[in-house]
């Protein structure tokens, strides 16, 4: 079950639930299978500061265990306000596709409060100690990513911020913040280099808000998917995935990169398989031969397969970069 609920998000029943080691339990109740992209970013952050020469180990694994455990907070917050907000009540999509703990009574308040605050302990402990070590600019990446923590489910989300908020994050906040953490200095063009990726991120909640932009106009919740309509949200998630790789290239282009991140191109026939899912509507049934363990989930599922792949070539890519660098290339 850990291997499972890490790569994808597990359905399971009551029973079957209470059969569960605790683990397992704290995996599924903050959707593991997504924290993949933390690490991603965290990652990008950790092998640039490598590449200038100043990588510190120490504090940059705190960090990147301080942003996984932070990203698992907010989910578990997350469920904990759709949960008093009625959002997910009822025949709702988030429940569809995969037990919300709190909403299907699988866990207590109190279990799922203890949850939260033990979850939520570690990085903040974590957060202070690296204040302490790197000063002004971590307080600042602290609080800015706490301001995004508690309150991405209300109001962001429900105006239509709720994909610039996850752009920043998983762009100039984490990887441009685990560079400075793992280096000692800030620097924009790391910024500039952490878009590829962060715009992947973005992609992903645009196909999943998109997946329920039905049920969210129903709740007046105001993502862009509802904002936009369906229409212009499929043609801006597109766009969206799109700039990745026009990033990439722009930066090879500027020699910031040397052309080893170029290997991102070869993910370009799964952009173009996505692109095709993105062309249509979402079908109002599950199409013969769909995965059924996959279904409701259709352009998330589209984005978050293409964001997997294109998130392990810019990594591969950049750890060939590093290397180049070292032997002086």
């Amino acid at each position: 079950m850990w291997l499972k609920a890490l790569t994808i998000v597990p359905r399971v029943e009551k029973g079957e639930w209470e059969r569960l080691d605790s683990i397992s339990k704290w995996l599924i109740a903050t959707r593991s299978v997504v924290l993949i992209m933390t690490f991603l970013s965290s990652a990008i952050g950790g092998l640039l500061a490598y590449k200038v020469g100043k990588f510190q180990l120490f504090p940059w694994l705190l960090c990147t265990m301080g942003l996984i455990l932070a990203h698992a907070t907010n989910n578990l917050l997350n469920d904990l306000v759709d949960h008093l907000l009625g959002v997910d009540e009822g025949n709702y999509f988030r429940i569809q596709y995969g037990p919300q703990p709190l909403e299907n009574g699988f866990m207590s308040w109190k279990s799922h409060l203890l949850y939260i605050f033990f979850t939520g302990l570690f990085p903040l402990a974590i957060g202070i100690y690296l204040i302490y070590l790197r000063g002004l600019v971590a307080l600042l990446l602290f609080l800015a990513g706490a301001f995004f923590l508690l309150f991405y489910t209300f109001p962001l989300k429900y105006i239509g911020m709720g994909e610039l908020a996850v752009l920043i994050v998983w762009g100039p906040l984490m990887v441009g913040g685990s560079f400075f953490i793992a280096s000692g200095e800030w620097n924009w063009q790391v910024v500039i280099a952490s878009l590829p990726y962060a715009l992947g991120v973005a992609s992903v909640l645009l196909g999943k808000h998109l997946d329920k932009w039905e049920f969210d106009k129903m709740r007046k919740i105001g993502t862009l998917p509802v904002l936009l309509g369906e229409s212009k949200a499929r043609i801006l998630t597109i766009a969206v995935m799109l700039a990745q790789y026009l990033l990439v290239i722009y930066l090879v282009i500027i020699r910031f990169f040397s052309p080893a991140l170029l290997l991102v191109l070869l993910v370009l026939p799964s952009f173009l398989y996505v692109f095709q899912i993105f062309k249509m509507p979402k079908p109002k049934k599950m199409p013969n031969g769909y995965r059924e363990d996959v279904w409701p989930l259709w352009f998330v599922a589209g984005t978050f397969w293409h964001n997997r792949r294109f998130g392990i070539a810019y990594l591969v890519g950049l750890i060939i970069d590093v290397m180049l660098s070292k032997i002086g290339f």
